[in-house]
């Protein structure tokens, strides 16, 4: 079945609202993004996307990169501000922010649902408790568990999920994936674990703290996830990070590959480590 035709245009806030940066994180990196944008910057990117979209579908502005709703409400409401004017005026039909379980409140979620935020994202990274103390994530399973409840009241939930962490094994990834699945989200994203450039990860990789997952031992491990997410029905949106020119200069060492998801689709049975 073909995808249907859709706008996502993206407003990148790196490490805006996050306590503290885990292990793995690099969001310049990823995002080719260091510093929170300013508000016409903000309406600058959305008609710059506008401006060249020609076709059908849904258009949403995604608020991408950081913790949104860990950001200082004044903030926040700037933000959310520009997006409802396109909102309001039906120019797009949607608002996507991405945050963190632990900064997910009652009042939080009647915030978002003012300002028409109608699809979250959370960073769960893993449902392990020991690989997210590992993993510096400063939260715990039962906090994902909470923050999903209180989001599927008035919005679509994407969980994010990052397997090979520290203390990850087949197992661990396995069981999180169930525990996902088992919280039943409109979409998942899947980002295996990558050693990143001067990142806390990096530096215990350095000192024999952390053994990468490699290439060979991941991509069966995701297609274990794959099988059990589409038993499910819960579509996988993403599999791998884009490659973009700033992550590839940063990668260290780890399962990547700018295909990644096709190596997935492509069959082989599961390799435990």
């Amino acid at each position: 079945m073909a995808r249907k035709k859709q706008l996502i245009i993206p407003v990148f806030i790196p490490f805006g609202g996050c306590p503290n940066r885990c292990v793995f994180c690099d969001q310049a990196s990823i995002t080719g993004e260091n510093k929170l944008p300013e508000t016409d910057e903000v309406a600058a990117t959305i008609e710059s996307y506008l401006a060249t979209w020609k076709q059908g579908g849904k258009k949403e502005v995604a608020f991408y990169g950081g913790s949104f709703t860990g950001l200082p409400m004044n903030v926040q409401t700037k933000y959310l501000e520009i997006a409802r004017r396109y909102l309001d005026a039906r120019i797009i039909d949607g608002v996507r922010i991405s945050t963190r379980p632990d900064y997910v409140y009652d009042g939080t979620a009647d915030h978002l649902k003012r300002y028409g935020v109608d699809t979250v994202e959370l960073g769960v990274q893993s449902m392990d408790d020991n690989v997210l103390r590992l993993s510096g994530r400063g939260h715990d399973s039962l906090c994902t568990a909470a923050a999903v409840k209180i989001l599927k009241g008035f919005a679509d939930v994407g969980l994010q999920f990052m397997p090979g962490l520290p203390g990850d094994t087949v197992d661990t990834i396995l069981e999180t994936t169930r525990r996902v699945i088992a919280l039943s989200p409109d979409f998942v994203r899947v980002y295996p674990a990558l050693v990143l450039r001067n990142t806390a990860l990096h530096k215990m990789y350095l000192n024999g703290g952390y053994i990468p997952w490699t290439l060979e031992n991941m991509v069966p491990v995701c297609r274990e996830i794959s099988r059990l997410l589409k038993e499910a029905g819960i579509p996988v949106i993403k599999m791998g990070l884009h490659p973009s020119k700033d992550l590839i200069e940063n990668i260290v060492c780890g399962p990547f590959h700018p295909s990644f998801r096709q190596l997935v689709e492509n069959g082989g049975g599961l390799s435990r480590k």
